[in-house]
């Protein structure tokens, strides 16, 4: 058995959508015939994007089952000779098993053309919404630009649709009009929900008109009613021009409207299955949904620990044992906030004297064995993240300091340091020792040597954030003279209730 994945263009005039239904022919239908008499096997696709009645595309996918020897790709150009000449297949590949098109991260685009001139063009009439009025196209681009993003986009689908969640972002929204007053919108995001791009188009389509001022768009994007918005624009305009999946997961995403303010950390997914949801603001109203969508897209991208914060001031809303969707939360950790306060010295002492752990500035040559070493060292520890080599880049680019703990000549450790502005204060952003130097009291040397660096700056102050989970490192900071002075909120821990259930049976 294998899994075969194909490229649908089809002009959907004909048809009356994607998906199978008893009051016409189909897309589906279609394919589905021609795969199982060419492969002599009952076929059935799966679809990517289930496109409405009379809705073109260009590069719609589809995936299906087969034990056919024919090479995956081949099988294109076998099946396009027993389909009609509406529907073509652009090309045809093996995928895993387990791959679906409508369980991966990716980018639609759709493009919706309206025909803006006093006459209509004949050979436009399928593919196109013909509109006699002037449309003011800067008007129309101003109003798109306050999509751009994401949004509750619950004024811009179908009151009938299914979906619960009406979230999504729009990564681009364009317009442009050629020399024949035809208009092209072009829009590109994570996913759409039912008649969304048709009530855009519909929506500016009224902006460019004059009914509404371009402000308003934003307006009925805040209003969450379908009945603030614009009409839906007719089907034959619209096109699904391609679907692009993502290749590798996106380390962090970070998304910042007027609703809510987050970080997704996911650098850590593909190796240890553990990722963060980092909420720093979040409407009250929007704030239960807004953690069940962000757990479950860490879940599926393939997390099975997830830790969620509520980070914003004053706040304190995630609940102890209580269920987010499909998900149970239970408190796991809390970051300690740790000084130390420095005597200045009246005469300047030379620098490091009281550790042989020296500090040597991290050079590029070094990054690979530094990234090792920290990412082995903390690879269990809850609060840990991810390194990769353009994380040090950016971050020195930003004024982060980056160090090697140095034992004469041999390497013993990591460390990242921050001057925080303004402030007299060496933040220790992180510091560890290489796993295989661990039990050689190193550590508290280490200390030592970062602490005499402070002295020699001249600053008073050290500080740092340590999970209370991570005991040994809380008893070498308190060896070293730090004391708790505050603490952040709750990491709560989420994972999916009928996998703890099977986790807990085991143990």
């Amino acid at each position: 058995m294998k899994r075969v994945k194909l490229v649908v263009s089809y002009d959907g005039t004909n048809y009356c959508g994607w998906q199978f239904q008893p009051n016409g022919i189909t897309i589906e239908e279609v394919l589905n015939k021609a795969l199982s008499d060419l492969l002599r096997e009952p076929i059935a696709v799966i679809g990517a994007s289930r496109t409405d009645s009379g809705v073109h595309a260009k590069g719609n996918v589809a995936v299906f089952d087969t034990q056919s020897r024919i090479p995956p790709d081949k099988i294109c150009f076998a099946l396009n000779q027993r389909l009609p000449e509406d529907i073509r297949i652009q090309a045809s590949e093996e995928v895993p098993l387990d791959w679906h098109p409508r369980k991966q991260n990716c980018t639609k685009t759709y493009e919706y053309k309206i025909l803006n001139r006093k006459i209509d063009m004949p050979m436009e009439r399928l593919y196109a919404y013909f509109c006699y009025f002037d449309l003011d196209l800067e008007k129309m681009r101003q109003a798109a630009s306050c999509l751009i993003g994401e949004h509750d986009f619950k004024s811009f689908c179908t009151v009938r649709t299914q979906t619960e969640e009406t979230v999504r972002t729009i990564y681009g929204l364009t317009l442009e009009k050629d020399g024949e007053g035809l208009i092209t919108m072009r829009i590109s995001g994570s996913g759409f929900l039912y008649n969304m791009v048709r009530i855009i188009a519909g929506t500016l389509i009224k902006v460019g008109m004059g009914v509404y001022p371009p402000e308003h768009v934003e307006e009925i994007l805040d209003a969450r009613d379908r009945q603030a918005a614009g009409g839906t624009a007719p089907a034959k305009g619209l096109t699904l021009v391609s679907i692009e999946y993502e290749k590798e997961l996106c380390p962090e995403i970070e998304v910042n409207n007027k609703d809510w303010k987050y970080h997704m950390v996911q650098r850590e997914i593909p190796e240890k299955k553990k990722g963060y949801v980092i909420i720093e603001r979040c409407r009250d109203q929007d704030f239960e949904r807004t953690v069940i969508r962000l757990v479950h897209q860490c879940y599926r991208n393939g997390a099975r620990e997830i830790f969620v914060l509520d980070g914003e001031p004053g706040k304190e809303r995630l609940i102890q044992g209580e269920y987010y969707g499909y998900y149970r939360l239970e408190k796991s950790y809390r970051l300690l906030k740790m000084e130390k306060r420095l005597e200045r010295q009246k005469e300047k002492k030379p620098p490091f004297e009281t550790s042989p752990v020296k500090l040597t500035a991290l050079k590029r040559p070094d990054w690979s064995r530094w990234l090792a070493m920290y990412n082995e060292s903390f690879f269990q520890i809850a609060s840990s993240a991810t390194y990769g080599g353009e994380d040090i880049q950016r971050e020195q680019q930003a004024g982060s300091r980056f160090f090697w703990l140095l034992k004469g000549r041999k390497r013993v450790g990591f460390a990242v340091l921050k001057l925080l502005p303004e402030t007299d204060t060496l933040d220790i952003d992180m510091i560890g020792i290489a796993k295989e130097q661990w039990g050689q009291g190193l550590g508290y040397q280490a200390m030592r040597a970062v602490e005499n660096m402070a002295e020699d700056l001249g600053l008073s102050r050290l500080e740092l954030m340590a999970a209370d989970c991570n005991k040994p490192a809380i008893g070498l900071y308190r060896k070293s003279g730090f004391k708790i002075f505050g603490t952040r909120p709750w990491f709560f821990l989420a994972r999916d209730a009928g996998e703890r259930e099977k986790t807990d049976g085991r143990e």
